[in-house]
């Protein structure tokens, strides 16, 4: 077990985004750090951008934010519980069923809104 936390100075973040489990895989991470979708300190991140203990690491992942702040970097994928242990999770809870659902549905078929009704759904949406 002592392996598998490989503690050192610091680690990937794409790797130590995988390895606490905040991804599925290490190259969907890799993809959000490409994408412009993690930040580190207020940075964007290349999937390589070493992580420290105390960096706030923010992914935007699955439709929601996660905002966690690293507690001891690992570059071995670990599971839940030591994932647990390896960050601090400063997210916002993630949206009730109801928000969710607010999102304007359109049915199969229906096709492109018209103009008319792109303009009702930014309305909805709190858009001017």
């Amino acid at each position: 077990m002592a392996d598998a936390v490989m503690e050192t100075g610091s680690a990937r973040v794409d790797a130590w985004i995988w390895a606490v489990r905040l991804t599925k895989t290490r190259s969907v991470a890799a993809t959000a750090c490409r994408a412009g979708h993690v930040k580190v300190n207020g940075e964007r991140a290349k999937p390589a951008q070493p992580v420290r203990a105390g960096d706030e690491v923010r992914l935007f992942h699955a439709g929601r934010e996660r905002i966690v702040v690293v507690r001891r970097p690992v570059a071995k994928r670990v599971g839940p519980p030591v994932a647990a242990e390896c960050f601090v999770d400063n997210s916002p809870p993630p949206p009730t069923r109801v928000e969710a659902a607010v999102v304007g549905i359109r049915d199969r078929g229906a096709g492109r809104p018209t103009k008319r009704e792109r303009r009702d759904i930014e309305t909805l949406r709190g858009r001017p």
